[in-house]
C-alpha cells in the first residue's frame, strides 16, 4: 500500500538521519574543501583526518551541524520516497499481488527519486551551507531557518532550490538502484519455503545496508557536483553543473568526482540498514493496527 509506505518510510528516514548524519558532515566537508595552494597541504588529508579535526575543533556537536534541516525534511522526504516507490509498483501491477520484474522495480524506484527532489533539494542546499560554514569558522547563518530566509531574500525561490537538476541527476538513477537492490537481496536471503515478510532482523539489516552501498556507488559523482554547485558563490557557475564538472576534472582530475567516497561508504551501510529496518518494523506495526489500509 502506498499509504502504508508513506508512514513507514518516514519512520525509516528518521532512523537513517540519526545514524548517518555525522559521516554526511564529513562527506560534504571533503567534497567542498578548496584546492590547496602550491606547497600547502590540503585542509583535510582524508576521511579520518577530517573526522579527527572536526571532533577536536568542534566536539561531537560539530558532527551534527546542519542536522535540523534534514530532520525537518527527512520524515516527509522518506515518506514521499517510499510512497513514490509503492505508487510506482502499483502503477505497473494489474493486480495487487502481481510480482514485478527487477527492471520494473528499478523504474518504480526512479519514480520515488522524482518525488523526493521537491523536498530534498532545498534541505540539501541548507544542510551543505551550514556544514561548510562550521568548517570555515565564518558565521553567516544562525541556523536552518535563518539560512532559508537569507537565501530567499537574496535570490528568491531559485536561491532555495539551487541544485535541483543535480539532485534529480543523483536521486533518480540512485533510487532505482536502491530499491531494486533491496528487493533483490531480500529475495536471495529468504530461505526456501519462507515468506519475504518473515525475514530476520540481521538479514534485513544486511539487505538494507548493501542497498545503501549500491545506491551511493551510483550517486557519488552527481553528489560531488551538487555539493560544489550548491555551496558556490552566486554567479560562479553560470552554466550550471557543466561548469562544475569542467572545473573539477580540469583542476583535480576524474578522481575528484569520488571525493568523500570513504566517508560515504562507511556511512551507507549502517545508515541504510537502520532505515530499512525502521521501515520494516513500522510496516509490520501498520499491518497489525490497520490491516485494511
Amino acid at each position: 500500500s502506498p499509504v502504508k509506505n508513506f508512514f513507514a518510510g518516514g519512520f525509516g528516514g528518521v532512523c537513517l538521519v540519526f545514524v548517518g548524519h555525522p559521516l554526511d558532515t564529513i562527506k560534504v566537508r571533503l567534497q567542498t574543501q578548496p584546492k590547496p595552494q602550491p606547497g600547502q597541504p590540503p585542509l583535510y588529508s582524508g576521511t579520518f583526518d577530517c573526522f579527527r579535526k572536526t571532533l577536536v575543533g568542534e566536539g561531537v556537536r560539530g558532527l551534527y551541524k546542519g542536522m535540523a534541516a534534514p530532520i525537518v525534511g527527512v520524515t516527509p522526504m522518506f515518506a514521499v520516497c517510499f510512497f513514490g516507490f509503492g505508487l510506482g509498483k502499483r502503477l505497473q501491477q494489474r493486480k495487487p499481488d502481481d510480482i514485478l520484474t527487477y527492471p520494473q522495480l528499478f523504474a518504480a524506484g526512479m519514480l520515488s527519486g522524482v518525488f523526493t527532489t521537491v523536498i530534498m533539494a532545498p534541505g540539501e542546499r541548507i544542510k551543505c551551507l551550514l556544514q561548510i560554514q562550521a568548517a570555515t569558522g565564518e558565521t553567516k547563518y544562525n541556523g536552518p531557518l535563518d539560512c532559508a530566509k537569507q537565501l530567499y531574500r537574496e535570490a528568491g525561490i531559485r536561491g532555495v532550490y539551487k541544485g535541483t537538476v543535480l539532485t534529480l541527476m543523483r536521486d533518480v538513477p540512485a533510487s532505482g538502484m536502491y530499491f531494486m537492490t533491496y528487493e533483490w537481496l531480500k529475495n536471495i536471503l529468504t530461505p526456501e519455503g519462507k515468506s519475504v515478510s518473515d525475514l530476520s532482523v540481521p538479514r534485513i539489516l544486511f539487505a538494507g545496508g548493501l542497498a545503501g552501498i549500491f545506491n551511493w556507488a551510483v550517486a557519488i559523482p552527481p553528489d560531488v557536483l551538487k555539493s560544489r554547485f550548491q555551496t558556490a558563490p552566486p554567479g560562479k557557475y553560470p552554466n550550471g553543473f557543466r561548469d562544475v564538472l569542467r572545473e573539477l576534472v580540469r583542476e583535480e582530475g576524474v578522481a575528484s568526482l569520488y571525493k568523500g567516497f570513504t566517508a560515504v561508504m562507511i556511512r551507507a551501510f549502517p545508515a541504510n540498514a537502520a532505515c530499512f529496518l525502521g521501515f520494516e518494523v513500522a510496516m509490520k506495526f501498520l499491518n497489525w493496527i490497520v490491516p485494511g489500509l
